[in-house]
């Protein structure tokens, strides 16, 4: 006999229940929905991913087990030399360069803590954003145009407002700005007692960041642009001094996934977490340790030599650079739209006809074309800026075609 008050639910239904029947739906094959040729991803990421990286992909293995203990110590180890600090805080986060930055915002600061952002675009803005939504009090310096942040007006804000972080980016891939004087920014505002943290996300291994020498606390970074890793994996350092505040917090930590000291209690104690994203760590383990064959030096030669290369092959074609040279990024190029073409247009005929993708922009006339990681190769600028030349044609632009191809041929050549 059922206990006294139990309730009794009748099954199967009976003819009066209505039900909802979701039917199952007729979907298509990846290779229905795919190019018959892969694109070639060429615009602001993600990026090709070199065969090694593609492979680890594929794998799985236990997210607690030894083999991945010995993995993640070497992903530290060759992590630790592409940002250049000997700090023993690597962490990897399940997510995009966006989820490091929240990670940095949501333990580094506390309701009430002051933040100076320095934002140069849509990217640096967005961290002064998340500074917000964990009760932080965020000033805004707004570099205004396509200039880069001047070390001296950014210092005299740090030392009127001594905010607890500053916050910028080394390379602004929405409008293509590079912040040159980092260096000098983050020196000054770390001898001033502040946490600097630094988005790295596009520039990570495509041009020199000395994280323990120019006195960075953050460095943010995704797996999908200058790795040449799979989206969705990152990886982010803090130094000792930044971690030393995080285990000095007052207010109670609201994350679970970006908790620092649980995701450093799995990267290092082999800890339980959450379900690590193996794959995708087994992926970046092998991005980094191309990286590390190729040493920096290598690599930063290598993108500097393209990127100048296709930045000529651009001027070439008669197109102006969106960026003066003394503030450019040469991770990501900005092009100004000539009168009469529209960018999605465009795209979309390079993309169609030509298999080469680019980025539009988040509001400004202009494309633009990455030159992160295996972008930055010879073969990938030729198909490139044929492409590009080729889809503005079709939309009654001048352009030099022959001309820009043969710049773009001198500049890789290295004749003057």
């Amino acid at each position: 006999m059922a206990p006294a008050g139990a309730m009794f639910v009748q099954w199967p239904p009976t003819l009066h229940t209505p039900m909802t029947r979701i039917s199952c739906p007729t979907v298509q094959t990846l290779d229905q929905i795919l190019p018959d040729e892969p694109l070639l991803m060429m615009g602001a990421g993600p990026v090709p991913i070199p065969a090694p990286v593609a492979y680890a992909n594929s794998l799985v293995i236990n997210h607690l087990g030894p083999v991945m203990g010995r993995v993640l110590n070497q992903v530290k180890d060759m992590a630790r030399y592409v940002f250049q600090t000997n700090t023993p805080y690597i962490l990897g986060v399940a997510g995009p360069g966006s989820a490091t930055m929240e990670m940095a915002m949501a333990n580094l600061l506390e309701p009430g803590d002051r933040m100076l952002a320095v934002c140069n675009g849509y990217f640096s803005s967005r961290m002064a954003d998340m500074a917000r939504r964990v009760g932080a009090v965020v000033t805004e310096h707004v570099v205004e145009g396509t200039q880069c942040a001047d070390p001296q007006t950014v210092l005299q804000q740090v030392r009127a407002l001594q905010p607890k972080v500053i916050t910028l980016v080394q390379g602004e891939t929405s409008n293509t700005v590079w912040n040159r004087y980092l260096p000098e920014i983050a020196r000054g505002a770390s001898e001033l007692g502040c946490l600097v943290v630094v988005d790295a996300v596009c520039t990570l291994s495509t041009m020199p960041l000395n994280m323990d020498d120019w006195g960075i606390d953050a460095v943010l970074t995704g797996g999908q642009k200058g790795l040449s890793s799979i989206p969705g994996v990152s990886l982010v350092a803090f130094s000792e001094r930044a971690f030393a505040a995080i285990r000095q917090r007052r207010a109670p930590q609201t994350h679970w996934c970006l908790d620092a000291q649980l995701a450093y209690g799995f990267w290092s104690e082999g800890q339980y977490h959450y379900t690590a994203p193996t794959s995708g760590i087994l992926a970046l383990h092998e991005a980094l340790r191309l990286v590390c064959l190729e040493t920096l030096e290598g690599r930063f030669a290598r993108h500097l030599s393209c990127s100048e290369a296709l930045q000529a092959g651009i001027e070439g074609l008669g197109l102006s650079l969106f960026v003066d040279k003394t503030a450019r990024l040469n991770s990501v190029v900005g092009i100004r739209l000539p009168d009469g073409v529209d960018s999605a247009t465009l795209r979309l005929c390079m993309s169609a006809e030509h298999k080469v993708e680019i980025s539009g922009s988040f509001g400004t006339p202009i494309v633009r074309i990455g030159q992160m990681g295996e972008q930055s190769r010879a073969h990938h600028l030729f198909r490139t800026l044929h492409a590009l030349g080729s889809a503005m044609r079709r939309q009654g632009a001048a352009i030099d075609l022959p001309g820009g191809m043969s710049e773009l041929e001198r500049s890789l050549s290295g004749q003057p």
